[in-house]
């Protein structure tokens, strides 16, 4: 098996839910008796949430380029950033390490592509949902995307860096987003693509009528095909 190297504390919740799904998904693979080859580093999140400005992403990306390189030097044989916020600076971290980045962005557009989806809508944070880097980064895989709409946007952020970064689940929450799923799904779109990585702490993949692309589970079953060899 090759080792992984995995970024967290983006939030420790979303690192543990890689941690246990790599491990789960490598077991459904080759036996109960095997574990995860991972190297991991956990990066303190006070310095890395929310950010709005050109010098803290700027801090970001030397932050995540560091703690990249540290993997490496350990022997990683590639990367994985567990959040989709910070693949905002993965090109970056990728050109400053000689090991591959599994970029949480390209796995979800090749999966979506390889099962026909034209149309999709983005559910994630609001820096997410509405800056360039992650929507162009999906339209090159084929796809047209909905609309942001702002009026979701401030619940949403609540929901996600209060109490799901938290590793808190309330049912008040998690109706708030079967409303939001049920409306966006009206759209004339045939995928919902979860584009935080702890939305699956709150929204089923599985039990939706809308098919619903969650990027943590693709990106984590990128990282087993990685460990097994499976992926060039």
């Amino acid at each position: 098996m090759r080792k992984i190297g995995l970024i967290g504390g983006m939030s420790w919740a979303s690192t543990e839910l890689y941690y246990r799904h790599l491990n789960k998904g490598l077991q459904m693979r080759v036996g109960t008796g095997c574990s995860a080859p991972i190297l991991m580093e956990s990066l303190n999140y006070c310095d890395l949430s929310r950010l709005s400005t050109p010098e803290q992403w700027d801090h970001a990306k030397e932050v995540l380029i560091a703690s990249a390189r540290r993997l490496e030097a350990a022997g990683a044989t590639a990367l994985m950033i567990a959040a989709n916020s910070m693949h905002k600076v993965a090109d970056d971290v990728a050109a400053a390490i000689s090991i591959p980045l599994l970029h949480i962005v390209d796995e979800t557009g090749e999966k979506m592509r390889a099962d026909g989806v034209k149309a999709a809508a983005v559910v994630g944070t609001r820096n997410v949902m509405t800056e360039p880097w992650f929507r162009q980064r999906l339209v090159r895989h084929g796809l047209t995307l909905a609309p942001y709409d702002a009026s979701r946007a401030e619940e949403i952020d609540r929901i996600i860096y209060d109490e799901l970064m938290q590793g808190k689940v309330t049912e008040d929450s998690r109706r708030t987003m079967r409303t939001f799923i049920t409306d966006i799904a009206k759209q004339d779109i045939q995928a919902l693509v979860l584009a935080c990585t702890e939305l699956v702490m709150l929204v089923d993949p599985d039990a939706n009528l809308l098919p619903v692309y969650d990027t943590a589970r693709i990106h984590v079953a990128a990282g087993v095909d990685w460990i097994l060899g499976d992926a060039p």
